[in-house]
This record gives C-alpha cells, sequence and structure tokens, in this order.
C-alpha cells in the first residue's frame, strides 16, 4: 500500500486574530507532510526490497544495531523488528549481542553474505528506503510552486542584498507569480544571473523532497547536496504532536542553475551501469522551485534542441523519462524556468516556443544615476569614502571619449581592483586619479570589444 499523503487546508473563512500571521506562518511549512510509516505495507515498498537492503548494508559495515540498520534505511526501528527477526530465523542473520534499550547487534551469517552479494550484483546501491514514484508525484502537486502568492515585500527581500530599480521589480513579479517561464535578456555585466538567483528566495515555504525514488525495480537518486539544502532537520511543526518519514528531506525551495556546461544527457535519467543505481536529471531536481539557464544560446548543443526538448514539458507541466529498463515514466515538470541571456530571444527561439515562455524581460544599461548609486554601494563594500567626483572623473577620461556602455557590473569591478592596488603598494584605498587610470586601464583593455 503506498505511503499515506498528509495534507493540510489553510483556507480559512474567519477575520484574522491578531495572531493569526504567526500561526499562518507555522502551519504554512505543513500544507504538504509526509507521515512516518507505521508498518512495510505503508511504505509501499516490498519486504524483499527491505531486506536487500539490509544485507547490503551490514554486508558494507560489518556488523550493526538494529538502530543503525533503521537509520540507514531511514525507516522506525518497531516496523524493522519483525523484518530483522525473520532474516535471523531463516539464518541470515545472527545476533552478536544486546545493546542498550533491548536492541541488538547483526551480523551477517555465511549464507547472509551469499545471499548480501547476490543483492549487491544486482543493485550496489545503499542507504535509505526509497519512496515511491506516485508518492513524490502527489507531494509535487501539494507543494507546487503556483500556490504562493509572491509579493512586492517578498521580491524586495529577497533582492535586499542588491539594488534593483521599482520599474524592474514591478515586472518580475507577475512573472514570478506565474510560475511558468521567462526570458531575461540584456548585456552582459547587468546583473541577469545575480537576479534570477535570488528569485527562489522569495519563496518562504520549504518543500519535502524523497532522497531516492523507486519506480520498475529502478533506484533513482533525486536529493543532491550541490542543489538540495536541508532545513530544519524536519522538525515537527510545534502546534502539532506528529512525526514524519525519514525517507523525506525537508529542503529550502532549490534553485538549479547550469551554464554553457548543459547538454541533452543532463536533461535524461542517467544511468551508472556499473552500480545499477540512476540519477535524477537537473529539471527533476529542479521541481517546486527554480531552474535557470544561465548563458542561453552559448550550450555545447543548438538551442532549437533544447527547446525542442522542452516545448511539450513547457505547455502540458509533465515531462517523460525513460528508465534504464526502457520504460516511460510521466513526472511532473513544476518549476520556474529562467533562460538568462544576451542574445535577443527572438535569435533563438521561434514563435511557437516564445509563446509557451510568456515573460520576455529586458535588463537594461543602467543610468548615469542608477550607476553613480551603485559606485556609492560599492564603496561602502570596499570600504573607501564614496566621492562623486570620482565618477564623474571616470566618465570624463574612461566612459565617453571611447563611448563605452555602462554595465551594473562595473562598479563593483573596478572598486575592487582599486582595493587590491592600494593594498598591494600599502595605500589607504582612495579614489584618487591615478588610481582609477591604473584600474581603468587593466579592466577595460581585458573587455575592449566593448
Amino acid at each position: 500500500m503506498p505511503t499515506q499523503i498528509a495534507t493540510t487546508n489553510l483556507q480559512g473563512g474567519k477575520p484574522p486574530r491578531p495572531d493569526a500571521s504567526l500561526i499562518e506562518s507555522l502551519l504554512a511549512e505543513e500544507v504538504f507532510l509526509p507521515p512516518e510509516p507505521a508498518s512495510i505495507e505503508e511504505t509501499g515498498i516490498s519486504p524483499v526490497l527491505i531486506e536487500s537492503l539490509t544485507l547490503k548494508y551490514l554486508l558494507q559495515v560489518g556488523s550493526g544495531s538494529g538502530r543503525e540498520i533503521a537509520q540507514t534505511l531511514c525507516l522506525p526501528l518497531r516496523i524493522l523488528e519483525d523484518l530483522l527477526q525473520n532474516l535471523r530465523r531463516r539464518q541470515l542473520l545472527v545476533h552478536q549481542g544486546q545493546t542498550q534499550f533491548s536492541d541488538y547487534r547483526y551480523a551477517l551469517t555465511e549464507a547472509g553474505v551469499e545471499r548480501a552479494r547476490v543483492a549487491m550484483a544486482s543493485s550496489a546501491y545503499v542507504g535509505a528506503a526509497p519512496v515511491l514514484l506516485e508518492d513524490y508525484v502527489l507531494s509535487v502537486e501539494a507543494q507546487t510552486i503556483r500556490a504562493e502568492a509572491i509579493r512586492r515585500h517578498h521580491l524586495q527581500s529577497a533582492f535586499g542584498d542588491i539594488r534593483v530599480e521599482a520599474s524592474m521589480v514591478a515586472q518580475l513579479g507577475p512573472a514570478i507569480n506565474s510560475g511558468a517561464g521567462l526570458f531575461l535578456y540584456g548585456s552582459a555585466g547587468n546583473g541577469k544571473t545575480t537576479l534570477a538567483k535570488r528569485i527562489t528566495k522569495c519563496f518562504g515555504q520549504p518543500i519535502w523532497i524523497p532522497r531516492t525514488l523507486c519506480e520498475d525495480g529502478q533506484f533513482v537518486k533525486l536529493f543532491d547536496p550541490a542543489f538540495h539544502e536541508p532545513v530544519g532537520a524536519g522538525q515537527s511543526n510545534v502546534l502539532r504532536d506528529e512525526t514524519y518519514d525519514h525517507r523525506w528531506v525537508k529542503i529550502r525551495r532549490p534553485t538549479v542553475v547550469v551554464g554553457g556546461e548543459l547538454v541533452l544527457d543532463s536533461l535524461e535519467i542517467r544511468h551508472d551501469a556499473s552500480t545499477n543505481v540512476s540519477e535524477a536529471p537537473l529539471q527533476l531536481k529542479s521541481n517546486c522551485g527554480c531552474l535557470l539557464i544561465d548563458d542561453f544560446g552559448r550550450q555545447r548543443v543548438e538551442p532549437q534542441q533544447l527547446l525542442n526538448r522542452w516545448i511539450v514539458p513547457l505547455e502540458s507541466r509533465v515531462d517523460y523519462l525513460a528508465l534504464s529498463t526502457g520504460k516511460k515514466i510521466q513526472v511532473p515538470f513544476d518549476q520556474l524556468i529562467i533562460f538568462s541571456t544576451n542574445l535577443e530571444p527572438t535569435d533563438l527561439a521561434d514563435e511557437a516556443f516564445l509563446r509557451r515562455i510568456p515573460y520576455k524581460i529586458e535588463l537594461p544599461d543602467p543610468s548615469f544615476d542608477e550607476y553613480s548609486r551603485l559606485f556609492e554601494m560599492y564603496c561602502r563594500e570596499v570600504g573607501c569614502r564614496f566621492d562623486a567626483r570620482a565618477v564623474d572623473y571616470l566618465m570624463e577620461k574612461h566612459y565617453r571619449p571611447a563611448n563605452r556602455p555602462l554595465r551594473r557590473c562595473q562598479p563593483r569591478d573596478l572598486l575592487y581592483q582599486a582595493k587590491n592596488y592600494c593594498a598591494f603598494h600599502d595605500l589607504p584605498v582612495e579614489l584618487r586619479p591615478e588610481v582609477l587610470d591604473h584600474v581603468a586601464k587593466s579592466y577595460f583593455t581585458a573587455v575592449s570589444g566593448q
């Protein structure tokens, strides 16, 4: 029997009490909660599979207590006790002694070692018991990124450490709320990547994801520390006395960032034939979060190939993947997908695809006033006194004569070069003309193509 999915309805018709916002924030974390299974049947996983995970774990470590086995499999010890005793009766396990709290230490018999080696040859996966694919699909539906309504103050808070013009916030807000997709385009150095990486921060609600999925007897690893940040160690809600299924991890909504290294294989389930264990593709790891395709158009595959791969999922919100067995599975495609590029969207995609990416937002070059404010902000960051005359000097000496465009990255880059120059010469960080001339010559020579 598959795992029961616990959801909480947060709709209410009564006027909020003075402390309603606090209660709402506490309850919000349990829109979806994977409850702790009360039996092997409630995991949805075959007892034979759990037995093989137990035997393979003991083959690796030599011996282990019941609690150590339960912790590795991320299952409650009380539902494993009968299974462990059954393995002992079949002479696959043996007691090595009693431990604390009426627990025992287990080791493999010769027959158990042989059975474990057979299981290891079939699949080298050892770890948390997997979660059924159908349970994962239900969890994505319950935790969809479209369920969170983003307001202006959420976005402003997410951009708190960078400067974003109010007009840009007004454009980004509806695009993010759509949960569909958007193109961020504009000249290099204007902050597209910086902006995109902070967008997921405006979604405050954490989500639950399985460590590993199971379908058609195949193990597919989903949890990835490179993209998934655990939060709260999975504590129960303070208003309830509920435990949770440790096969799941509570994480911040993920932001998966890929750039020029993206290839079509990254969008398919990657199978390791030597271990018979698979890895989830990038779009699956980004579900209920954000997928940023940085420097779109500069990948090692043609943009049209990538767009063709996603044209159906973007409209239907589902994707189709192939397991190593050849079986096709349907999985959710539920994330805010952002294409960041310094190329024109119309040069990268045809009308059919652009229709499926409803928002196209340009990040133009900053005005002189914005450039000056950025310069002042980074002066505080590098510990230098801001002097408006320094900005005027840069304009007159290094920008206007060369008809050089302004970019948002330039104040930061120039000031950090000035800081390094002054540190090398054992000077206080000051925006003297000779310092600005030195760093401008070094910096703009490298980007003279502008």
